[in-house]
């Protein structure tokens, strides 16, 4: 009998960034059920991601903490018509979002990333063995970014310029297909990649939210999913997709 045979599991990711967890549970033996929670789209204003993008060779370091984060910039340099500069140096803050730069950035691959604790506060500390007085440091992030790696990065004398790369916004009929499912139908777990998909998950469930199962990735979503009245079950260790169905094998034993 496979793992997680008989198991309902609702993933919530977007659909293009889902698609390895996905087929893992579906290989386990996991009925998934996909509701893609949130979107991202394009900044109000793209001119200082423009700016900013225009004037990338005077930068020493390009730092992404998310794959989101690479899509929107590899989008926008395409659309500028603007190549990476190879002095340039890529950080990451973890494994997904080192794969989207090697997805999106040919030949490239991270200079930087965590050891473990694949968190803004991890790369801070990653960033302590490199010498950043002075550096420039070009910070593309979500309209929700939290501000602890630019003041982590500051902290240590780096210049740091932070710009809105992409707005997370709410799935169009998300509300319905999650109502639908929590009303009708039996789920063992729901999973959560960001604070961002628990609040749009809470939006759309109303009151059935509290106390559904959570399985999540990383320490600060599990904090926005309790706090959301969910009930945590599994926080992945590692913070990656791995991680994650490492500890789902071991939660349903």
């Amino acid at each position: 009998m496979k793992p997680l045979q008989g198991r309902r599991i609702l993933v919530t990711r977007r659909r293009e960034q889902a698609r390895s967890l996905v087929d893992a549970l579906s290989a386990e033996g996991a009925t998934v059920l996909e509701v893609p929670l949130i979107a991202r789209e394009p900044p109000d204003d793209p001119a200082p991601l423009d700016a900013a993008l225009g004037r990338l060779e005077s930068y020493d370091w390009l730092v992404f903490t998310s794959a989101n984060a690479v899509e929107a910039v590899a989008e926008r340099l395409a659309r500028l018509g603007v190549t990476l500069p190879v002095q340039v140096r890529l950080a990451s803050v973890g494994p997904t979002t080192a794969e989207a730069i090697v997805a999106r950035f040919a030949g490239r691959r991270a200079d930087l990333q965590p050891a473990a604790q694949y968190r803004a506060e991890g790369l801070v500390e990653a960033f302590r063995a490199r010498d950043l007085a002075g550096r420039r440091v070009l910070l593309p992030v979500s309209d929700r970014a939290r501000d602890t790696l630019a003041a982590g990065l500051r902290a240590q004398r780096a210049e740091v310029d932070e710009v809105i790369a992409y707005r997370t916004t709410a799935a169009p009929g998300a509300g319905e297909s999650v109502g639908r499912i929590l009303a009708d139908e039996r789920v063992d777990l729901v999973t959560f990649a960001s604070p961002s998909a628990v609040e749009a998950f809470v939006a759309a469930a109303g009151e059935r939210s509290r106390g559904v199962p959570a399985a999540v990735i990383g320490p600060v979503t599990a904090g926005a999913a309790r706090a959301a009245g969910l009930d945590v079950k599994v926080v992945a260790e590692p913070s990656t997709i791995d991680g994650l169905l490492a500890c789902l094998r071991r939660y349903f034993a």
